[in-house]
């Protein structure tokens, strides 16, 4: 799993609906990328805020 979720996520949930296979879960007040994740990009492109890194 090389995305992360870093500090600057605003909790929006543009991430969530964007990807495809459901690998971005609500934890606590954020979000967290799951090892389901299939490194396709479809959450870097969807964040306002640029809080998804590699």
């Amino acid at each position: 799993m090389a995305f992360k979720i870093n500090q600057d996520c605003i909790a929006c949930g543009t991430c969530v609906d964007s990807c495809p296979v459901g690998a971005i879960v609500e934890k606590g007040e954020s979000f967290s990328i799951t090892a389901n994740c299939t490194e396709c990009s479809a959450c870097l492109d969807a964040c306002p805020v640029n809080a998804i890194v590699e």
